[in-house]
């Protein structure tokens, strides 16, 4: 198990941005910027031992500044979207950012993937940690309390990446983490991922209205283009005469998890029979959106990536009925997800 750093970028003020490389002795690299701890490449081996990246990513700090689409990046202090960016927390209104008009999504203008996180490492037998830190002060993006936020990325030697998140607050606010990495198990980015098969353990969605705001209602997938509960290719139902895909331009819906008071659990998996690689999601999360790339455009064409945010659902400070996303003072926000990287 190694850990390698390296200078990535410097900005105009002389403030360096690193990227730090994990390896283990199976094949397994994973690249990190202390820029948004961004996951820059994930390079692991298909059946016929061929190591390739399997992570949309970009070659230039400037190519992530300039990024709309997430790619990689933590999110944070709220991951996914809030209505008409404001929410009521004790008697206060709070208003955010309208960066996807008209709601508040992943933070803000300049949310935790425009962030410089503080960054150490750490070496153990079977593993190797990135250990990141940042400290979001009070109303930054409109959020209240200030935010003392630890994402701890762990590469093991049975080839899963580790995310850990932790924070807590000094004033009652809202926290949702994740990260947006985008999948191609292929290894090839100018192929699609409408031929990846993919298995989500759930039996309910949040239907969204036309904004991707979850209407309240909670459906059943069964017999529905979501039913995801056994393997089937993305692209399978994917242009179905379906309303809910009609507004998504495709998926880009919040699962509700089977089982979410049971701790981390196996909660996806996705698998592409040409490179043998599958792979395996399990979280703690009572959600996870699942996104068929719909949106990106320019270095990445649409759909040529996947995205599995494991999170709170969308929109909860304002739809009590949703499991809490409330942090108080004296509580720790704590999440665990983890990607495992397997031949099939």
């Amino acid at each position: 198990m190694t850990i390698q750093k390296e200078i990535y970028a410097q900005f105009n003020n002389g403030k360096i941005i690193y990227s730090f490389t994990l390896k283990n002795k199976r094949g397994v690299e994973v690249k990190i910027l202390n820029f948004g701890g961004i996951i820059t490449s994930i390079k692991t081996p298909d059946k016929r031992g061929c190591i390739e990246n399997i992570t949309l990513g970009y070659d230039s700090l400037q190519h992530y500044i300039d990024d709309n689409s997430y790619l990689g990046a933590i999110i944070g202090r709220y991951g996914n979207r809030i209505a008409n960016g404001k929410f009521i927390l004790g008697d206060t209104l709070y208003t955010l950012a309208k960066n996807n008009p008209p709601n508040h999504l992943h933070g803000g203008d300049s949310g935790f993937d425009k962030k410089t996180w503080k960054a150490t490492s750490k070496i153990n037998k079977d593993s190797v940690s990135l250990i990141l830190n940042y400290i979001s002060k009070d109303m930054e993006e409109g959020f209240p309390g200030k935010l003392h936020t630890t994402v701890l990325y762990t590469l093991t030697s049975d080839n899963s990446l580790e995310i850990e998140y932790k924070a807590k607050t000094d004033k009652k606010t809202i926290v949702n983490l994740t990260n947006h990495a985008y999948f191609n198990l292929s290894g090839n980015f100018n192929s699609d991922i409408l031929d990846h098969e993919l298995q989500i353990n759930a039996d309910k969605i949040l239907p969204t209205n036309k904004f991707l705001i979850p209407t309240g209602e909670i459906s059943l997938v069964e017999n529905t283009p979501f039913d995801f509960r056994t393997f089937k290719p993305i692209g399978k139902d994917i242009y179905a005469d379906n309303k809910q895909l009609k507004l998504g331009l495709g998926y880009d819906h919040c699962w509700c998890l089977n089982y979410p008071d049971k701790g981390v659990r196996k909660i996806a998996s996705a698998y592409h029979k040409k490179s043998g690689r599958l792979l395996e999601v399990f979280s703690d999360q009572p959600g996870v959106q699942f996104y068929s790339g719909n949106h990106l455009n320019g270095d990445y064409q649409k759909r040529t990536g996947f995205c599995l945010e494991t999170q709170h659902y969308p929109d909860s400070p304002n739809q009590k009925q949703f499991p809490s996303v409330v942090l108080c003072p004296g509580e720790i926000y704590s999440s665990k997800t983890s990607y495992k990287f397997l031949i099939q």
